[in-house]
């Protein structure tokens, strides 16, 4: 299996609440949603479709998982409803207990545990780690260099504040730039592939 990277993201780096203004104010963050007149769902939808029907499992932090979870399990209809309501799904929590999951199938991973069972699920057969949002967790999949693909969806926007997607690093990762789309919003969905 190979660990996907997909996330919206600004001009200058920002990933914070890209679908709604309550979706995560931490740290005073006062400019979700800024995502949503930038969606086009011919390219950036038709995108994400497709990668999801080559996806076998979707790993997300608690936050993202818990906002998900509220948002999809009322929505059918349509090929990435069906798909995100029924693949295995993976919470990163050391808070989280059983009786916290009504998405299922979900399998709740430890911290601790984190970067091992990723490790271990790339070794297994099958195909994408579905990954998007989840900040926190995608900086520790890029330092433990256990990232194969970065969809990148770039909207013009520079927001100045938020939460970033890449961290500080101590060695380079080089990837290859396979697509770039533009959408007809503006923004551009671009597909790298880690060089290795």
């Amino acid at each position: 299996m190979k660990v996907l990277i997909t996330e919206f993201i600004s001009l200058d780096g920002v990933v914070q609440a890209p679908g709604a203004q309550t979706e995560d104010t931490e740290g005073g963050f006062a400019h979700g949603g800024w995502m949503g007149k930038y969606f086009d769902p011919k390219v950036v939808g038709g995108t994400f479709d497709e990668l999801a029907k080559q996806s076998d499992a979707l790993l997300q932090g608690r936050r993202t998982y818990q906002v998900s979870a509220a948002a999809w399990t009322s929505r059918s209809g349509d090929d990435f409803s069906h798909w995100i309501n029924r693949v295995q799904k993976y919470v990163v929590s050391d808070t989280l207990i059983e009786a916290d999951i009504t998405w299922h199938p979900t399998t709740i991973i430890r911290g601790r545990d984190f970067l091992k069972t990723v490790a271990d699920l790339r070794a297994q057969p099958g195909g994408y780690i579905y990954v998007y949002g989840s900040p926190a967790m995608v900086q520790s999949l890029l330092i433990a260099d256990l990232v194969d693909e970065l969809v990148l969806t770039v909207v013009p926007l520079v927001i100045g504040s938020g939460k970033k997607l890449f961290p500080a690093m101590a060695e380079i990762l080089p990837f290859e730039l396979v697509s770039a789309v533009k959408a007809s919003t503006g923004a551009q969905v671009c597909r790298y592939v880690r060089a290795r």
